[in-house]
């Protein structure tokens, strides 16, 4: 499967989903005007991920902020990522700043959405 790239802006995440390398990353900052729209792709590429993912896929999120819009969204990833793990084993890293309670507390709230391990990764400024 070929790799999916986004760069960051300065409204939208950096997104790396590499299969062959075994990166799978979403980061940085997730405000798009339209996330619907922004998202749509790669809802998409996870999709068909899910047909033959890798043996083992590690999911990065090291996210600084998320809007309402943005959160629905990478509710769906962490959603399909179950998928994956029918066909593999999936792992999930929720990584936050040591002082960002807000951010602690999403990853929080989707740890409990999924059957997936999802390990919340405290990180120093």
């Amino acid at each position: 499967m070929e790799k999916f790239f986004r760069e960051e802006t300065e409204d939208t995440p950096e997104i790396i989903f590499d299969p062959e390398g075994g990166i799978f990353k979403i980061s940085k900052i997730s405000v798009p005007e339209n996330a619907l729209e922004f998202y749509a792709p790669v809802l998409e590429w996870i999709k068909q991920y899910a047909e033959e993912p890798n043996i083992q896929t590690k999911f990065d999120f090291d996210l600084e902020y998320v809007n309402t819009a943005s959160s629905k969204q990478v509710i769906q990833i962490i959603l399909l990522l179950q998928k994956v793990a029918e066909k593999g084993d999936v792992r999930v890293r929720w990584f936050y700043e040591s002082i960002d309670e807000d951010m602690k507390a999403l990853g929080a709230r989707y740890k409990k959405l999924v059957n997936v391990p999802f390990e919340l990764v405290e990180i120093d400024e």
